[in-house]
């Protein structure tokens, strides 16, 4: 199993004063060529690493998408979400956001403590195959508010071959302008303070021929490659790319293999290796001086003014392929990187509490109250989890705060859940307030237990096991 570099100390992010805290995010970037997932996926998400990350980004391409797959797909989850899903979340990480394009999947997954901090939640998509008509090759993106901080993460999948450079570029390009948000802060990709683009991208080490290339991978001479690679080239030409950062290219080259083993391609092609799958950063540039400041307009300065106010800053821990996995051509990529900024905003928006004993025996109540202003609607609903629950979509039941509301004052608000749609075996739960304006979370309970029911009868199971059937239903109302 492969285990994580000895981290070396930065004194550039020493904690000072109202500097900020510090967040570990894990990615991935895998081109998994149309594979079914492994059993274990242990290795590849450093789960027996002694830090925990806070975030989890997965970006896969080539995710198998034929039609009978690809129609079962929409109504329940791929076999790769199933997997990671059931893999972090009895770990407490919640699937926040996810988008597919065809074989294009990206997954944003979050400790449950930060759930609540995580708004502005947008994701879209971008085809770039077939003249932009078929999304074989693309982008996705899913774009947040963490803590007050706009992150994008862009996984890419762009076209292939070693004489299409240029044309990989371009698709970059076209993919940046082509996306758009609904939020006046961060409308464009670059908008945001913090920009990942990973994927495969398909850049190709150029000039060398296979020879010297399979020797420098063999001696570990990784170095020697570096200015032949497509992408390091072209950064040296093109604006855009110039204003995003990688780590040093130390490690194997991660295309193309021979499947079920750690050869280099031995067909007849015999494709030269190559860096084709990337983790790349842009951090918004900083101000100009003062005097340089004539000619900004005024959103830039605002800007400016609030990355001042509320610093952010991004080290990589660890850049690395993963030979473990050998069920595609190409190898897994992991970046994981510690964000450290000061919070735009440390409180939620809902506090929640269950109020007194819960079980399927008696009626019970929540108690939630406002802690900030915030668009409240009538579709807003607070949902019963269990502990350890996937996603937002994973409730065992929930009410609409509006239409169960019992009582009312200016500081604390009363809402009533039927003992019917409490769970009669019990267990260990928690309560989310999801606001349908803002479409994410916005308060989170402490862990309660609902006890069980003293009169749990098998009508009672079979009604719990009718109101799981139904979740799928009520969903289209919730998401609608």
């Amino acid at each position: 199993m492969m285990e994580e570099q000895e981290e070396q100390p930065d004194l550039s992010l020493r904690r000072r004063d109202n500097e900020g805290e510090r967040f570990r995010l894990h990615m991935v970037t895998w081109n998994v060529a149309t594979a079914d997932p492994p059993d274990d996926l242990t290795s590849l998400l450093h789960l027996n690493s002694p830090k925990s990350p806070d975030l989890y980004v997965i970006g896969l391409q080539e995710v198998y998408s034929g039609p009978l797959r690809f129609i079962s797909d929409t109504v329940f989850d791929d076999p790769w979400s199933q997997l990671l899903l059931s893999t972090l979340a009895p770990r407490k990480y919640v699937k926040v956001s996810s988008i597919r394009m065809q074989g294009l999947l990206l997954l944003f997954f979050s400790k449950l403590d930060h759930v609540p901090f995580i708004r502005d939640i947008q994701a879209t998509y971008t085809r770039t195959g077939i003249f932009g008509y078929w999304g074989n090759k693309g982008g996705v993106s899913v774009r947040l508010s963490f803590y007050g901080h706009m992150l994008c993460f862009l996984n890419c999948h762009l076209a292939a071959h070693m004489k299409y450079a240029t044309e990989r570029v371009d698709e970059f390009e076209y993919i940046m302008d082509m996306q758009t948000f609904d939020c006046k802060k961060a409308p464009a990709i670059v908008d945001h303070r913090l920009v990942f683009w990973f994927g495969d991208l398909n850049f190709r080490i150029q000039d060398h021929g296979m020879h010297f290339v399979r020797s420098c991978i063999n001696n570990q001479t990784y170095n020697l490659l570096w200015s032949k690679d497509q992408l390091t080239m072209m950064k040296k030409k093109e604006e855009m790319l110039q204003e995003f950062e990688e780590g040093p290219l130390d490690f194997q080259p991660t295309y193309k293999f021979d499947l079920n083993s750690d050869t280099y391609d031995s067909s007849g092609k015999k494709r030269k290796p190559a860096w084709t799958d990337r983790i790349l950063w842009r951090l918004r540039p900083k101000a100009p001086p003062p005097n340089e400041q004539d000619g900004v307009d005024g959103k830039t300065l605002r800007q400016l003014e609030e990355d001042e106010e509320y610093p952010l800053k991004i080290r990589q821990d660890l850049y690395t392929s993963n030979m473990e996995y050998s069920i595609s051509d190409h190898k897994p990529v992991v970046g994981v990187f510690t964000l450290e900024l000061r919070k735009m905003y440390g409180t939620p928006l809902v506090r929640l509490q269950a109020e007194g004993d819960w079980s399927a025996d008696i009626d019970a109540m929540v108690l939630y109250s406002p802690l900030q202003p915030f668009p409240s609607s009538t579709w807003d609903w607070i949902g019963l989890y269990k502990v350890g629950f996937s996603s937002v979509s994973d409730y065992i039941t929930y009410t609409w705060v509006k239409d169960d509301e019992v009582a009312f004052n200016e500081e604390i608000v009363q809402v009533y859940v039927s003992k019917e749609e409490i769970p009669v075996r019990g267990g260990e739960c928690v309560l989310c307030y999801y606001s349908s304006t803002l479409q994410c979370i916005i308060g989170v309970s402490e862990p309660f237990k609902v006890h069980e029911s003293k009169v749990a009868t098998e009508e009672g199971l079979v009604h719990e096991k009718l109101n799981g059937l139904n979740k799928a239903i009520a969903s289209e109302d919730l998401w609608n």
